[in-house]
C-alpha cells in the first residue's frame, strides 16, 4: 500500500441527488475519470442501483470524495444510505426534463437531514435551447425558495462537452472554503455502506466517520454483532494513512471477521462506548398533509446513517400536528442512536418519504404519561448540553456515571465534563466518575449530620460513628464524596464524628478508663489478652469494648493484633531503643534480648514495626531503617 498520508483539512465528502437519468454519474464520472457503477446489473441496464464511489484532487490540492446515489424510486433505500454522511449535495436536474418527482424527494430528503450546503448543476446542458434551459431554472427557483439552497449556484454542465466545467470547480473550491459543520460528538461512529474483500488484505469495509477519531491498531465492536475486531489497516482517498478523524470517508481493512458477516447498516464503535435502544423521542417533520400522517398500527421503514429498520409511530401530543410533532418511534431492532441524528420515515407500499426529524432522546423513561413525556421532549430539544444534563442527572436519585450521560448525550466524558464546569445546578465526583446536582449534595449532608446528632446522642461515649455505618446506604465513593471538605464533620480512621465532638463520660466510665489504661502500663511487654484484661477488671463486656476502642483511638492504647493491644508508652520505648541502632541488622533473638520479651509478643511486634516502616524484613533478619 502507499506510504501513509493524512487528508488536508480542506476535504469534502459530496453526495449527488437527483431524478433518475438526469446525469448524476456522468457528472461525476466528468468530474474524476471514475465510472461508479461498478455493478453488472447497472452496466447493463444503465442506471445506478447502488451506491457509487470516487474522489479526485481540486486544482487547489483540496481532497473531494464523492458519493454517487441511484435516482430511481425503486432504490432510495440506497440512496439514504449514501447521503447520511456527507458534507454538500450536488442537485443534478436534467435540462431537458427539469423538476421530477425524484429531484423533489432527493431535495426533501437532503433538507430532512438537514444538510446546509450544496450545488446545483444542470445538466445535459447542450441537448437543450435557452428557452429550454431558462424554463428549468424556473422550475428549481420554486423549488430551492426558502431552503439551504436558496443562494445555492446554478451552474448549466454538459457530460459530453465538458462545457462548465470551470465554473463547476470553482463552486467546489468555495464549498470546500466554507467551514463545515463540526461533529456533534467526539465519540467514534464509523455507519458502514459497504463491505467486500481485498485480496491480500481481507475484509474491507467504508464509511464515513461521524464521531471521534480511528487509528491503525485500534479494537473497534461492530454492532449489531457485538463483536470486536482490530484494525488492521485505514485508508483514504485511496492513500494509506495510519488515523483518520470525524468529517472523513475511509476504507477500513477489519481482521479477525468475514467480509460476509458485515452488512450495511452496521456500525463500528470503540468498545463498551456506546449502547443500542429500541425507543426514540424524536421531533418529527412531516412532508405530507395531516390526513396522510401514519396511524400507530402502520410498519414504517426509518433511516437513519447507513441502516434501514422497520418502526412503529405514535404521537406524544394527543394527535400529530401539521408541520411538526413531538412521536414515539419504537424499532423492531436496537439501533446506535444519538441525540441530534437526523432520520427519514418512509412508507414501504407504496413507497413514499413522509418525513424525517431529530433524536432527541435516545433512551427516554418507560412510565411516563404522554404529556409528561412531550413535556420533557420540548425541554430536551430546545436545551442546551448544560440544560440536557441538569435535566438527566436531576431525574436520578444519585445522579447519573459518566458513561450513562455519554450515552444518554451522545457526547464523551471530555465535552461532559466542561459542560458540567459552566453549570451552577451540577457538580463532578471524580472519584466515582459520577454527576450530582448540589441540591443532592446538601440534602445528603443534612441528612448526615441529623444522624450523627442522633448517634451522639445514643452513644455519648463513643467518639465516632463507624464509617461504614454513617454512609446512610451509599457506596463508598459516594458517601466519602458527601463528607469530604464538609467542615460540619470530622473522619478519624474509621470513625466519624460531628466537628469538634468531645465524648463523654460518666464517673463510673472514667474510673473504668482509667483502670483499663493503667492494666496494660503495668503488664509492660507482656500484656494479657483484651478479653482477659476486661474479665480480670469485672467489666462488662460490651461497655468494656467500647471503652477499650475509645483508648485506641485516643492513643493511650496501640493494637498490634486482634488480641495483642500494648499501652503506647510501651510501644514508644521500644521505638526509642531500636533508634539508637538504626541501620543495624538484626535477628529475633537479639530483638528478645535488647527487649526481654518473649517470641509470643517478639514477631507480632516486629511485624507491626515493619508495617509502620520503623524495620523492614530481609530473610530472617530485619534492618532498623
Amino acid at each position: 500500500m502507499p506510504d501513509s498520508i493524512m487528508n488536508s483539512p480542506g476535504s469534502l465528502i459530496v453526495g449527488t441527488a437527483g431524478h433518475i437519468d438526469h446525469g448524476k454519474t456522468s457528472l461525476v464520472r466528468a468530474l474524476t475519470g471514475v465510472d461508479t457503477d461498478r455493478l453488472q446489473e447497472e452496466k447493463r441496464r444503465g442506471i445506478s442501483i447502488d451506491l457509487g464511489f470516487a474522489h479526485f484532487t481540486l486544482p487547489s490540492g483540496r481532497e473531494v470524495s464523492f458519493v454517487d446515489v441511484p435516482g430511481h424510486e425503486r432504490f432510495v433505500k440506497n440512496m439514504l444510505a449514501g447521503v447520511g454522511g456527507i458534507d454538500a449535495v450536488l442537485l443534478t436536474v436534467a435540462a431537458d426534463e427539469g423538476v421530477k418527482p425524484q429531484t423533489r424527494e432527493h431535495f426533501d430528503i437532503c433538507r430532512l437531514l438537514d444538510l446546509d450546503r450544496g450545488l446545483i448543476v444542470m445538466t445535459k446542458a447542450d441537448l437543450v435551447t435557452p428557452e429550454q434551459m431558462g424554463s428549468s431554472v424556473a422550475a428549481v427557483e420554486g423549488l430551492r425558495r426558502n431552503s439551504f439552497l436558496a443562494e445555492a449556484p446554478i451552474i448549466p454542465f454538459s457530460s459530453a462537452t465538458k462545457a462548465g466545467l470551470d465554473r463547476l470547480l470553482d463552486a467546489l473550491e468555495s464549498l470546500v472554503d466554507k467551514p463545515k459543520k463540526g461533529a456533534r460528538s467526539d465519540t467514534m461512529r464509523l455507519p458502514i455502506d459497504r463491505s467486500f474483500v481485498l485480496k491480500g488484505f481481507g475484509t474491507i469495509v467504508t464509511g464515513t466517520l461521524w464521531g471521534g477519531s480511528l487509528r491503525v491498531g485500534d479494537t473497534v465492536r461492530i454492532h449489531p454483532l457485538n463483536r470486536d475486531v482490530r484494525v488492521r489497516g485505514l485508508q483514504t482517498h485511496g492513500m494509506a494513512t495510519p488515523a483518520v478523524s470525524a468529517g472523513q470517508r475511509a476504507a477500513v481493512n477489519l481482521s479477525g471477521i468475514d467480509h460476509t458477516e458485515v452488512k450495511r447498516g452496521f456500525v463500528l464503535t470503540l468498545p463498551d462506548a456506546l449502547a443500542p435502544t429500541k425507543t426514540l423521542h424524536v421531533v418529527m417533520n412531516w412532508l405530507v398533509p395531516h390526513a396522510e400522517q401514519p396511524s400507530p398500527r402502520e410498519d414504517l421503514l426509518l433511516y437513519a446513517g447507513t441502516s434501514e429498520i422497520t418502526a412503529g409511530m405514535r404521537t406524544l401530543e394527543g394527535e400529530y400536528r401539521e408541520g411538526q410533532s413531538l412521536v414515539q418511534l419504537d424499532l423492531s431492532e436496537g439501533a446506535l442512536l444519538l441525540p441530534g441524528d437526523h432520520f427519514v420515515v418512509r412508507r414501504p407500499s407504496p413507497p413514499q418519504t413522509i418525513g424525517g426529524g431529530t433524536v432527541t432522546d435516545a433512551f427516554p423513561p418507560k412510565k411516563l404519561s404522554r404529556g409528561k413525556a412531550a413535556a420533557r421532549l420540548r425541554k430536551l430539544h430546545k436545551g442546551d448540553l448544560v440544560s440536557q444534563l441538569e435535566l438527566f442527572t436531576s431525574e436520578r436519585e444519585n445522579g447519573r456515571s459518566l458513561d450513562e450521560l455519554g450515552r444518554l448525550t451522545g457526547r464523551s466524558a471530555a465535552q461532559i465534563l466542561a459542560a458540567v464546569s459552566g453549570s451552577q445546578v451540577l457538580i463532578v465526583d471524580e472519584a466515582s466518575r459520577r454527576i450530582l446536582t448540589r441540591d443532592w449534595l446538601a440534602r445528603r449532608r443534612n441528612a448526615l449530620v441529623t444522624w450523627l446528632e442522633a448517634f451522639h446522642a445514643r452513644n455519648p461515649a463513643l467518639p465516632g460513628a463507624q464509617v461504614a455505618a454513617a454512609r446512610l446506604g451509599l457506596e463508598h465513593s459516594l458517601a466519602s464524596f458527601v463528607w469530604r471538605d464538609f467542615a460540619a464533620v470530622q473522619q478519624r480512621g474509621d470513625l466519624i464524628a460531628l466537628a469538634g465532638y468531645q465524648p463523654q463520660v460518666n464517673k463510673h466510665e472514667a474510673a473504668a478508663l482509667l483502670r483499663i489504661e493503667q492494666h496494660f502500663r503495668s503488664a509492660g511487654y507482656q500484656p494479657a489478652s483484651p478479653a482477659e484484661v476486661l474479665r480480670d477488671l469485672g467489666t462488662d463486656p460490651e461497655i468494656g469494648r467500647r471503652l477499650l476502642e475509645r483508648l485506641i483511638k485516643d492513643g493511650r492504647l496501640v493494637r498490634i493484633t486482634d488480641t495483642l493491644v500494648f499501652h503506647t508508652d510501651v510501644i514508644t520505648h521500644i521505638r526509642t531503643s531500636l533508634a539508637v541502632h538504626r541501620g543495624r541488622r538484626f535477628s529475633i533473638p537479639e530483638f528478645k534480648g535488647w527487649t526481654q520479651i518473649s517470641r509470643k509478643y517478639a514477631i507480632p511486634l516486629l511485624e507491626y514495626f515493619d508495617h509502620q516502616h520503623v524495620t523492614r524484613r530481609e530473610g530472617d533478619n530485619r534492618i532498623v531503617l
